[in-house]
């Protein structure tokens, strides 16, 4: 088994991002944080990869952060600021890089596993996924994201109980929910994972970047700001390479080839 704690696998245009201490839970340690910020950087850089997935090796996906290692360190609150601080350069870089996330949970997250897991722009979980807030277990507060994340996905009601109660919410429920997008079967997992995001990368990735931050942005502004920004990103995703072939495609009724345009 490799030692690297976080896993880089190109598959044409898709990188594939694997947590990869399985034998400790994936756990977020300092040179888990640290790699992951390295691997995201090396994806972000490279234009040949368009789309991104993050899962786990293993049995679960992610146990959040490495308790023992808060335990271990001389200064627990100095330690606790530059571990959430490491983890939190990569979660802004796959929420600002302009490439799609798909997360595959092949099993349970929680705490920053599960800020990860929701991170997806599409979550696919497997049957056996679960998931559980766990920072009142320990007495801490959430990070990576889960309370700006959550409760844009299920609601402040749904998400107060998730953090303050810690309950468990397995994958059927998660989905009704709206905490992953689709339950899939463990041996389905990674295939259909795969193929979707595949299906992304072969899209116009410059304005999927572009909708994923209208997304993002539509939950701090007022109606017609926001209406403003849609014109305005409309408006310069119109003069991309991007548009010039989808809507020559469509006129001439063939398929479009993004992955031959560049993003402008």
């Amino acid at each position: 088994m490799s030692d690297q704690t976080v896993l880089l696998r190109r598959d044409g245009p898709v990188a594939v991002l694997t947590l990869n201490r399985p034998d400790a839970g994936n756990t977020v340690n300092m040179p888990l944080a640290l790699a992951l910020e390295q691997a995201v950087d090396d994806v972000l850089a490279d234009p040949a990869l368009r789309c991104v997935v993050l899962t786990g090796a293993g049995k679960l996906f992610c146990g959040g952060g490495d308790i023992a290692s808060f335990a271990q360190a001389a200064d627990a609150s100095a330690f606790l600021f530059d571990l959430a601080s490491a983890l939190h350069r990569s979660v802004s870089k796959l929420a600002h890089g302009g490439k799609p996330l798909v997360t595959l949970i092949n099993g349970p997250a929680a705490g920053a596993g599960l800020s990860l897991a929701l991170l997806g722009d599409i979550v696919l979980a497997s049957a056996s996924a679960h998931f559980t807030a766990a920072y009142g277990l320990v007495g801490l507060t959430p990070d990576g994201g889960m309370s700006w994340l959550l409760p844009r996905l299920v609601g402040l009601r749904r998400a107060q109980e998730i953090i303050l109660t810690n309950r468990r919410i397995g994958a059927q429920e998660a989905q009704a929910i709206g905490l992953v997008t689709r339950v899939v079967d463990a041996e389905a997992l990674l295939e259909e994972g795969m193929a979707l995001a595949h299906t992304l990368a072969t899209g116009p990735t410059a304005a999927l970047g572009g909708a994923r931050d209208l997304l993002a942005a539509g939950f701090q502004n007022d109606l017609d700001s926001h209406l403003a920004l849609e014109a305005s990103r409309i408006a310069r995703a119109g003069a991309s390479d991007e548009a010039r072939e989808g809507i020559a495609a469509f006129l001439t009724r063939r398929k479009p080839q993004f992955t031959e345009r560049t993003p402008s």
